[in-house]
Formats: structure tokens, sequence, C-alpha cells
């Protein structure tokens, strides 16, 4: 039995926009879960639907779902997983196995599904408890601070990418070469496409050129259609950075049957004429992060292709230091805490 009285550090948000540091007491893991010493845990921008209160939540909880750390217990009835085995926990906190979409297969679009960090405590403390099925493998070869922002942003790009039908040799364009952006780059890269990177300014092209992209756009100079056209067209768009009318853009630089991808968040509506899409049979579609089967794959590719991301640490008691500095989009460009172990 677990002495309760046990506690540990952890990072919680007490009411919106407010996060403190304080300790709270060791639970033990119920039944389908597991107890996990956290080594790491990403610091992403869907955090803040927690921090600012954006999302339903309980206060106080503990933001954080880009987590990485060991199995130190197992709960009763929970198969396939070890104690000492390293693991992620990303922002998807494990499916029913019993809808109608988990029947289907969509286990990304569970009804049951909970969100790290929302629904329960995520990954800004020492330890956590966690559901086993939204479990995911982390290989040997990557460090807990290179793994943990591929839980999320990582999986989210890659995933997004890998579905889309695109084909080795397609012409991919990546909009926005950021947090999201950097390493959406890199694993169209590996996957074989020919990579375009539209983003804002010279500076942006150097970066995403020593990331593997083939081409770049400056989207200060010249129009993105235009660009794309002259190129050919682009096969795919993943919209990686905000904005409707950058998205919109987008589209009219598809070639017949394209499609364009969105997995950054706007308030801004995308504006489309409906031309631009029936005409070429074109099509504007969302994605939404990755089940844990993409998420082993994910890291398991992120290894072997040697794709990472550029990470800035922050040991756990500066988190609400390192939180500040991603909201205010200062790092360059994850931001990752660590638990000094």
């Amino acid at each position: 039995m677990t002495d309760t009285t046990e506690t540990y550090l952890a990072v919680q948000a007490v009411s919106p926009g407010k996060l403190e540091l304080s300790r709270k007491p060791m639970q033990a893991p119920g039944p389908g879960h597991v107890r996990i010493k956290i080594e790491a845990c990403g610091v992403c921008h869907s955090d803040a639907a927690t921090v600012e209160g954006v999302f339903p939540i309980s206060w106080p909880r503990v933001p954080g779902h880009e987590v990485v750390g060991k199995i130190e217990s197992l709960g009763e009835g929970v198969e396939g997983w070890n104690v000492g085995q390293r693991v992620g926990v990303g922002f998807l906190a494990g499916s029913c196995g019993h809808c109608s979409e988990c029947r289907s297969g969509h286990l990304v679009n569970c009804k049951n599904q909970e969100f790290t960090g929302v629904h329960h405590d995520g990954g800004y403390a020492e330890w956590m408890v966690a559901k086993a099925s939204g479990l995911m493998s982390v290989p040997d070869n990557l460090t807990d601070v290179e793994a943990a922002p591929l839980l999320c942003a990582g999986l989210t790009t890659f995933s997004a990418l890998r579905n889309s039908g695109a084909k080795a040799g397609d012409v991919v364009a990546v909009i926005g070469i950021g947090g999201l952006g950097h390493l959406a780059v890199q694993y169209a890269r590996g996957m074989g496409f020919e990579v375009v990177a539209i983003g804002r300014g010279p500076a942006v092209g150097e970066l995403a050129a020593k990331l593997g992209a083939h081409h770049y756009i400056d989207s200060n100079a010249e129009p993105v259609a235009d660009a794309l056209r002259w190129l050919g067209g682009a096969d795919l768009v993943l919209a990686t950075a905000s904005g409707g009318k950058g998205v919109a853009d987008s589209v009219k630089g598809l070639k017949a049957r394209g499609k364009t991808i969105v997995i950054g968040a706007t308030a801004e509506p995308i504006e489309l004429a409906s031309g631009d899409l029936f005409l070429k049979e074109r099509s504007v579609e969302g994605a939404l992060t990755g089940d844990p089967a993409t998420g082993d794959t994910t890291l398991r590719f992120s290894s072997l292709f040697g794709i990472s991301a550029m990470i800035e640490e922050f040991p756990l008691e500066r988190a609400v230091e390192a939180y500040d500095k991603m909201m205010h989009g200062k790092p360059r460009f994850r931001v990752v805490l660590t638990m000094g172990s």
C-alpha cells in the first residue's frame, strides 16, 4: 500500500493565469493506470487552455502533456507495460476502447477521451498517474529532453503528414517555421517529399534550408499562391501557423486534387471561394495529434532520421518563467522542463 503522506513537487494552476509551486500528496495508480516518475515535460502552447482557464477544469490542476519518465508502479489489470520502462504521455490521456469511435479504430476521436493536464494532473511535476492505454514507448537512444516535444508537436505534425495521402516525390509545403513547423519540415524531408517552407523574412529561409527544405517562400516578399504555382503547385500544404488568410491563400496554390491540412489553432476564419475548391477538386481538412501507436512510430522515426526539436531547458522550479517565455513566443522553438534527477 502506498504511503499517501509522501509528497512530491509540482507546479499547478490555482486560478486563471496563475501558476504556483507546491507539494502534492503521492497517489497510488488505480486499475488500468500506472504511476510515472517524470524526468522531462515539454511546455506547449496548448497548456494555456489549462493555465488560462479556457477549458472547464477543477482547480488546482497541474498542466503538461509532453511527459517522459519511467513507470514506477502498475495498477490492477495493466498489461504490456513493465516497471522501469521509459514511457511518454501526450495530450490524449487514453481511449476507452468501447465507444463507437474506438470500435471503428479511431482512437483519437474517442468519445470518452480525457486530456492530460486538463481532466487530471499532467507533467509539470515530479510524479504523475496516467492511463495505460494512452502510453507511448520511448526508444533508448532518445534522451528524455529530446523525446518530450515529440509527444505533441512531433506527433501532431508527423501524424498529419503520414496520413495525408501524399507520396514520396510530391510537393509538400509547410506554412510557419515555428514550434510545429520546424519539425514538420524535417519529417517531410525524411518522408521523401519535395519540401517547400513558407515563412516571413530571409532569416527564416536560412533556417528552413538547414532543416531540409528544398524551397523557401517569403510571404512578406511575394504572394504564396503565385509562388506555389510557379513551382508547379503543391500536392499538400500543412498549415502549422495560425491565420485564416494564410490558409485560404495556400489553397489557390494547390494542384488539382491537392489538400491543405490545418493543425495550427486560430480564431481567424478561413474564408474560401467555393470555386477555389470544386473547380480543381481541392480540399481543406483538420488534424488532431495521433494515437499511441502513431506516437511510438513518431519517436522511432525521429530516432532513425535524427529529427529533433530546437529546445530550451528549464528546471521544474522555474516552470512559471518557462511558461511565460513560451506564451510570449520567445523560445526557439520548444521549452522543456527537467526534474533534476
